[in-house]
């Protein structure tokens, strides 16, 4: 069908923007209204509201029957900040933070890199293998991991036997079991990373690292000078969307320990 075709089918339908509005600078905003309606109605409105229902006492009770929220002012941030808790769970988060998002990212590219080098079968069997735990359900990897990291039989403790150690208390000694968490958490994480670090090497043209091969660059210059600056765009989105996924870091921790 050719386009004069499918713009006289989409009239027919009436698909087609009227003829005030084509060429309009409004015809963009009106694609995207739908999902900015979608945006505003659940979550810039679930904002305002979160945070108005924050200055109330509201609750179970309060949901049903309204008469009895009162406004309460900063009572309940006063009360939050006033929390032990709150600040050791606010430590541990950024723990996880800093130890989780710079290892995930680095990890990830650098495996990423290393994969791309190669077009062997062995290598693309590889690609899927780092990303199954990415689409393995958080209570099948609780299991498998909280059996290696077992104090009385776990695999690691057995290892660790062979060569003379002592047993770790992998989960149970708050400091190690941070360590513990966080490692499973990035073997979790790292597989969809990997992949949209590998869509975006093979986006690179080739031509680049022809040219560069010619005037003599080694391969660490190509990776510096070529890979990474033009993979900027995908490492600052794996970077963006990984320290929001360890903010809202939960399902390891809780499963887990």
């Amino acid at each position: 069908m050719t386009v004069t075709a499918a713009h006289h089918e989409a009239t027919r339908r009436g698909l087609a923007f009227p003829a005030t509005l084509r060429g309009s600078a409004l015809v963009p905003y009106v694609l995207i209204s739908p999902a900015l309606l979608c945006l505003v109605t659940f979550s810039v409105l679930s904002i305002f509201v979160a945070a108005a229902v924050s200055l109330t006492n509201l609750d179970i009770s309060g949901l049903a029957d309204y008469s009895q929220v009162r406004f309460i002012g900063l009572h309940n941030y006063q009360t939050l900040f006033g929390d032990p808790a709150f600040w050791e769970a606010l430590g541990n988060t950024a723990f996880f933070v800093a130890v989780g998002v710079p290892t995930l990212v680095i990890g990830s590219l650098a495996i990423a890199i290393a994969l791309n080098y190669s077009r062997s079968r062995f290598f693309r069997a590889l690609r899927a293998f780092y990303f199954v735990p990415a689409i393995t359900a958080i209570v099948a990897i609780s299991l498998i991991w909280g059996n290696l990291y077992n104090s009385q039989f776990g695999l690691l403790n057995w290892l660790l036997s062979l060569v003379g150690a002592g047993p770790v208390e992998w989960l149970t000694d708050p400091t190690i079991a941070k360590f513990s968490v966080a490692l499973v958490a990035i073997w979790r994480g790292s597989g969809l990373d990997i992949i949209i670090f590998l869509a975006a090497l093979q986006a690179i043209p080739p031509e680049y690292y022809e040219a560069a091969a010619v005037d003599g660059a080694g391969e660490w210059q190509k990776i510096f000078r070529i890979t990474v600056p033009l993979m900027r765009f995908a490492i600052f989105f794996v970077t963006v969307t990984t320290l929001i996924n360890w903010m809202q870091f939960f399902d390891e921790p809780y499963v887990l320990t």
